[in-house]
């Protein structure tokens, strides 16, 4: 099983012209970075978001060998036909290069009341929209009548070519069944490395017990990350900076699971994940200048790199 690595769209991507856009995707491919991951919000906090499909749609094609990753796409927050058409349009547009991650949110009550979702009701619409999509990208004709969904003889066209993986996030053990259920792999964020293990533990379990003895599980971890070369104190101001400007919450309440030092050192503190059975790394990279993020995360995946001697590593 390889071990992965992705990295957040860099904070100045989008500020550059067309053609230093396309060299920034290459550099990220050259630094040996697998794919590049976008988040998709609404309307969070104050109003501030991103559209996941349309950002990975651009990143898609600023380079042919990049892939592409939603994490975490709000999924209750949509119907789940538009969703897998734009799935199906995303396996068109880039082949085999396309990883879905899907989740429920919560950290913004309001972004789901806004779309006119009750955020109780997040879980039950998740698990209704994935039984749904999944069938449609397997061919459909789909009928289904749930709590909150009800389609007949519902059909998308043409069907992806090649299967798109779907990692599904969130700490609770409701998101670890549905990763059991609905996935090919569960993303963590925020958690040990022995909860990481413990909830990988129950994923594989209860899939067994559904019958899904024979995916090919590729687990996952994301974690905001502090980075300098040389002074760790920069790398703390630097993801503390960036986590309390995102989330209008104290940095306090993510200190404890949230690396910061230089590359070496927040490799360590990442390293127990791959014993644990991460072998996906997502990387928001925090760095005191904007234009340093891909080198540094680049140094950090080649600190883990020597953490995973005995995995197939993709250079």
């Amino acid at each position: 099983m390889e071990l992965k690595f992705g990295l957040a769209t860099p904070s100045n991507l989008w500020s550059l012209a067309w053609q230093d856009r396309q060299q920034a995707l290459s550099t990220i491919v050259d630094s040996g970075f697998d794919h590049i991951f976008m988040a998709d919000h609404v309307s969070f906090r104050d109003g501030s978001g991103t559209d996941g499909f349309v950002e990975v749609a651009s990143l898609s094609q600023l380079n042919p060998d990049i892939g592409v990753m939603i994490s975490i796409y709000l999924l209750p927050l949509r119907h789940p036909l538009p969703v897998a058409r734009q799935l199906a349009s995303m396996a068109r547009i880039a082949p085999g290069r396309m990883i879905f991650g899907v989740g429920i949110g919560g950290e913004d009550r309001h972004e789901s009341e806004v779309c006119g979702v009750d955020p109780r009701r997040r879980g039950v619409r998740a698990n209704e929209s994935l039984e749904i999509i999944k069938g449609l990208l397997a061919g459909g004709p789909v009928s289904f009548a749930g709590r909150e969904f009800e389609v007949t003889d519902a059909i998308i066209k043409p069907r992806p070519r090649q299967p798109i993986p779907i990692l599904v996030g969130g700490r609770s053990d409701a998101a670890l069944t549905r990763a059991a259920k609905y996935s090919e792999g569960w993303i963590g964020v925020w958690c040990s490395s022995k909860r990481f293990s413990d909830a990988v533990d129950i994923v594989q379990r209860e899939a067994q017990v559904l019958g899904r003895n024979a995916v090919p599980w590729c687990h996952g971890y994301q974690p905001w990350v502090g980075v300098d070369l040389k002074d760790s104190k920069k790398a703390y101001a630097a993801v503390k900076a960036g986590m309390e400007g995102f989330y209008h919450i104290p940095f306090e309440k993510f200190e404890r699971y949230t690396p910061s030092g230089t590359p070496a050192e927040v490799a360590e503190q990442l390293a127990p994940y791959i014993e644990s059975g991460c072998r996906l790394f997502n990387l928001k990279v925090c760095a005191e200048h904007a234009e340093d993020e891909v080198a540094l995360g680049a140094l950090v995946v080649e600190q883990l790199r020597r953490y995973a001697p005995s995995l197939k590593v993709q250079a």
